[in-house]
């Protein structure tokens, strides 16, 4: 097992430390607290573990029914899936050249950006107008425009580049990380290499082709994403063996309704006991957190509840591999809310996956997107509309008509966090205010990025936290419930 690179088993009986959360980040901080010497109890409300990573099947393929790639150039994810021996399923998409449904064709995603944002305005035209390619080639005319402690990607982009740069390119691949609206998004938060990037540079062209040509000095044959044989949503499966192997107690259907300071350290009080505890590490929402906290952290509350959340539904369908002819080559495609189509991507599986594509051979299994930040109402309509709505889209862009055999509806309600100007600032309020709280810490998706390996990275800096607070309680000889 990986091991926390900085700590030590502490000296005498092992302290409580209790993980609000079973998504992969609370499993992930039970897994570094146990390595590093705690005694864990994980408490998760619903019947499943796992969060937003959910292994399912579709007309007997199995499918990933919430996210289906981690990024694989930061080590988190991969390194975890590894220690709890998943490193032979680790497989990289056979396919990742996507591309963009714009103005009623489908255009090849563009090389050379950074989210989105290009070094040039080379193989941009058609994608966009004439306009909007002679806007980018005049960008350096502009004179430098500080972003300040933080800006909108969006408006930036847009002032420095033109609204089509952000509209057809920047806003669906940023729709389909954060289901957000890249004219509202952080660019500190959310591309932060190329906030940085600009606080050196005169140009936003400039800074782009500097951030590529670091990565271009330091090439690499590797895949940047991956994905495990069988889902991702195997994942939290493997985590939560692992853990349970090593001591940790797991509990499903165990929604914590109040957290309280005690004399020596906290009582989490469930539906069924109250369970004391030397440390608590939170991984849930930011706004269960924030009820969690009301009592003794009103600072931290009253930002955590300021903090938004998008919903999405996935549409997963498997068609006949023989009734389906046609179809453009690649992995999908994005769509850029402009165009005002209700799907915002199309993924397909059995193209990108080679486990999918060989698991059902005699089927051809896809996906769509729907939703972003402030489009809940289009999550309203029933699963059967939310089908209808994916094929007459998925027909246009691509001229399919064949019918699906099967049909998967997933809806993530309040799935994914949003990253507004002034996220970073509001999240370092958030840990100054908990800071002062003894042996708690917060980690997850509303923080320091909504990607695998972030939640990961996320959690593992709660818990070596925790395990490195001086006044964590050891030798209590405490049971777990009262």
């Amino acid at each position: 097992m990986v091991s926390s690179p900085n700590s030590t088993p502490p000296a005498g009986p092992a302290p409580h430390v209790v993980v609000v959360g079973g998504g992969i980040a609370g499993l992930a901080a039970a897994d570094r607290l146990l390595s590093a010497g705690a005694r864990v109890t994980l408490l998760e409300a619903t019947d499943r573990l796992g969060g937003k990573l959910m292994a399912g099947e579709i007309a007997g393929a199995p499918v990933d029914l919430g996210a289906e790639s981690m990024l694989a150039r930061r080590p988190e994810a991969v390194d975890l899936a590894r220690s709890v021996g998943l490193a032979e399923r680790l497989q990289p998409p056979a396919t990742a050249s996507a591309s963009v449904w714009s103005r009623g064709e489908l255009y090849a995603m563009p090389k050379g950006h950074v989210m989105g944002v290009p070094a040039d305005s080379s193989a941009l035209a058609g994608l966009l107008s004439a306009e909007g390619v002679a806007r980018i080639g005049r960008e350096r005319d502009l004179g430098p425009v500080a972003v300040g402690d933080d800006v909108s990607i969006g408006e930036y982009v847009a002032r420095r580049l033109g609204r089509e740069v952000v509209d057809r390119l920047v806003e669906p691949l940023l729709g389909g990380v954060y289901a957000g609206d890249a004219y509202r998004i952080s660019m500190r938060a959310a591309v932060p290499q190329l906030f940085e990037a600009l606080r050196t540079h005169d140009s936003m062209l400039d800074a782009v082709r500097a951030i590529r040509s670091r990565a271009a000095e330091q090439p690499r044959d590797d895949a940047v994403f991956t994905g495990i044989d069988g889902g991702v949503g195997r994942l939290p499966g493997a985590v939560a063996d692992s853990v349970r192997a090593r001591g940790g107690d797991i509990r499903t259907e165990t929604p914590v309704l109040a957290l309280t300071r005690t004399a020596g350290g906290w009582a989490v009080r469930t539906d069924q006991e109250i369970v004391a505890a030397d440390g608590v590490v939170m991984a849930n929402p930011a706004w269960s957190a924030s009820a969690l906290l009301a009592q003794e952290s009103p600072a931290a509350s009253a930002e955590l509840a300021g903090i938004e959340y998008a919903s999405m539904a996935l549409v997963t369908m498997a068609f006949r591999r023989a009734a389906l002819t046609g179809l453009p080559d690649g992995s999908g495609f994005l769509v850029p809310p402009v165009d005002g189509r209700t799907i915002k991507a199309a993924t397909f599986s059995t193209r990108k996956w080679r486990w999918v594509d060989e698991s059902a051979p005699d089927l051809f299994v896809l996906r769509t997107s729907i939703g972003r930040y402030g489009e809940e109402d289009r999550l309203q309509h029933e699963d059967a509309e939310l089908v209808e709505v994916s094929l007459r889209d998925l027909g246009a862009a691509t001229g399919l008509a064949a019918r699906p055999v099967a049909t998967e509806v997933t809806r993530w309600i309040g799935g994914l966090p949003q990253y507004p100007v002034g996220h970073p600032a509001r999240v370092a309020r958030i840990r100054e205010a908990v800071a002062k709280l003894p042996a708690l810490r917060l980690c997850g998706a509303p923080y320091d990025g909504v990607g695998i390996p972030a939640c990961i990275a996320s959690a593992r800096r709660a818990a070596d936290e925790i395990m490195a607070t001086p006044t964590l309680a050891r030798g209590t000889d405490r049971d777990a419930g009262q």
